[in-house]
């Protein structure tokens, strides 16, 4: 079969988790689309991730996995039969797990594309390719190439609504948020030790940035149970005239409305970077253990690391005291994101 005259009327793309990875997988689906505009794209994806897809205008049904709801193996399996009985042509498998293989098996798609898979699950793909360095999303893309589609530097997109972006000015306001102030916000958090920049340095950076730019105002951003990294970083600072309150838990939606409202993110190696890129925000990301193959080439997207010989190592944990970040100053860190934050600004 020639990929390049293939015309799939139904579509799959296979990305569970997380929630960057499914930010990030978006540029795929516009390419799909405007490739293929009367066919019908169907995501699957874990139920968590559903609100970063909320109102893509790429996307025509998602199949969430409730991992709740199909704690039994024969209602897991049961599901993936489902999804993959709407008859699909063309199945794009961007993780190979488990779930995604299932709905693969199951599947009698003609084309089933994926990243080089091991030996014993070929059987499963009609076509592969062996990742290439390069950004995230232009990675997930290259799968494409078979049908002669190719990653023209398409931006991961979360679709915001009028009302959402509205929601997120009032509860800014109601922080303490003024008109006159320039809103930036921070994302100190990461549940891996080597993706965390160390609190006292964000209190030290935050601090001098306002120093230097008394009008700005930051915003800590956290999840669920990352609410303690917040707490230290207000504790240990001396003025927090520049940190607006904590306030409550966000959502996804509104997290993400908060960022498109603010003129920069910067924060550590996350989520919430690619939901900057994802509505518009300029970044500076604090990299330790990973690469810069997650930062959009953009000029309004950077990122700041040390320059030693054990980094990138994509390690969770770190025998030498994770000194890509420990020794990552303040001081250093300071001339590159008040250049940013002019440039976003002015």
């Amino acid at each position: 079969m020639d990929r390049t005259t293939f015309t799939p009327k139904k579509i799959l793309v296979c990305q569970l988790r997380q929630i960057g990875d499914v930010i990030l997988m978006t540029p795929m689906l516009e390419l799909l689309k405007k490739r293929y505009p009367d066919s019908v794209i169907h995501v699957l994806t874990e139920k968590k991730c559903l609100p970063v897809l909320e109102h893509n205008p790429y996307i025509d049904r998602v199949w969430p996995i409730d991992k709740k709801e199909l704690s039994l193996l024969f209602k897991e399996v049961a599901y993936y039969h489902r999804v993959a009985a709407e008859g699909f042509d063309l199945i794009i498998d961007l993780q190979q797990t488990p779930r995604c293989r299932w709905v693969v098996y199951f599947s009698k798609a003609p084309v089933r594309l994926t990243h080089t898979p091991p030996w014993y699950t070929r059987w499963l793909y009609t076509d592969w390719l062996e990742p290439e360095k390069m950004y995230a999303s232009a990675m997930k893309a290259a799968l494409l190439r078979p049908l002669g589609i190719t990653w023209q530097g398409e931006r991961p997109l979360l679709q915001l609504t009028d009302e959402e972006k509205a929601n997120a000015h009032k509860h800014l306001a109601s922080l303490g948020l003024l008109p006159e102030h320039t809103l930036v916000t921070v994302d100190p958090t990461h549940h891996r030790e080597t993706r965390r920049w160390p609190a006292k340095h964000y209190v030290a950076l935050l601090e001098a940035a306002a120093k230097a730019r008394p009008n700005l105002r930051f915003q800590l951003l956290f999840g669920p149970g990352e609410e303690s990294v917040v707490e230290e970083i207000t504790f240990l600072s001396n003025s927090k005239t520049h940190i607006l309150p904590a306030g409550r838990l966000l959502s996804l939606r509104e997290m993400a409305a908060c960022i498109e409202a603010s003129s920069m993110l910067i924060g550590n190696c996350s989520a919430p970077r690619h939901m900057a890129v994802a509505v518009g925000t300029p970044t500076l990301t604090i990299q330790g253990a990973t690469s810069a193959g997650w930062v959009f080439p953009a000029p309004e997207h950077g990122y700041v690391a040390r320059d030693i010989a054990c980094r990138p190592c994509n390690k969770n944990s770190c025998d030498k005291g994770i000194i890509c970040l420990t020794e990552l100053t303040p001081h250093a860190v300071l001339p590159e994101f008040l250049k940013r934050l002019d440039a976003a600004v002015f």
